[in-house]
């Protein structure tokens, strides 16, 4: 009898020794993956479907080409980002038909979709070309935040905006900001209500964030219930 409780000991200490070993392993696992930024640092390109060449990824820090990126992450949106997109893309041709020194890109960054998100953000590299639509594809699902960061790192404008892909914010909103946003830079750098009054000044001079909310608009959202 003896004899089988050591065995039974010896058995509970291997499975103790394994579970303990598995779970360091997991555990340093994710710990490594949390830490690991070497994928920052790795090169990133845009795929041009039309040239079928790869054009390099600028970076944040890079001088700006362009005055405003828009960038729209996009998870699984093959049936909304195409009327998000057309929608978006109309505005800016509109407003740089009017105006030209309002140069845009729209940076599209899908973040792992399973279906066909990626052919239809390529659908409008095409039809706009890469150098006004770009494409940054994850390989994997990050999760928003992660899409949105990587999307603001390889951006060309002065301005970055986020989007959403099923087009719940109006672009057309965008004008809202920019106003709030040039106001501050007006203020910050006394060059008066409007910054095109010293020519060597650019909107990115200064760290400045601005936000859209929907909070008012909070007691139009909320459901009631009725009773017959």
């Amino acid at each position: 009898m003896g004899f089988l409780w050591t065995i039974a000991e010896l058995l509970v200490a291997v499975i103790f020794i394994i579970a303990s070993f598995l779970l360091t392993a997991v555990v340093s696992e994710a710990h490594r993956r949390r830490h690991d930024n070497t994928h920052d640092d790795a090169p990133s390109f845009f795929e041009d479907p039309n040239s079928q060449k790869q054009v390099p990824c600028p970076h944040i820090h890079d001088p700006a080409e362009k005055y405003i990126s828009l960038v729209i992450p996009a998870f699984n949106e093959e049936h909304r980002l195409p009327g998000a997109l057309d929608e978006t893309i109309n505005y800016l041709q509109e407003r740089a038909g009017k105006d030209k020194s309002f140069t845009y890109e729209v940076v599209i960054v899908d973040d792992g979709s399973d279906d066909a998100t990626k052919q239809v953000a390529f659908d409008f590299v095409k039809k706009y070309t890469v150098d006004n639509v770009r494409v940054i594809l994850l390989g994997r699902n990050h999760g928003k935040g992660e899409a949105i960061r990587k999307g603001m790192l390889h951006s060309r404008g002065e301005l970055l905006l986020m989007l959403d892909a099923d087009g719940a914010t109006e672009v057309t909103d965008l004008e809202k900001l920019e106003n709030q946003i040039h106001a501050v830079a007006s203020k910050e750098f006394r060059v008066g209500e409007s910054t095109s009054s010293d020519s060597g000044f650019r909107i990115s001079d200064i760290p400045l964030a601005a936000f859209g909310s929907r909070a008012h608009l909070e007691e139009q959202a909320l459901a009631t219930v009725q009773s017959d």
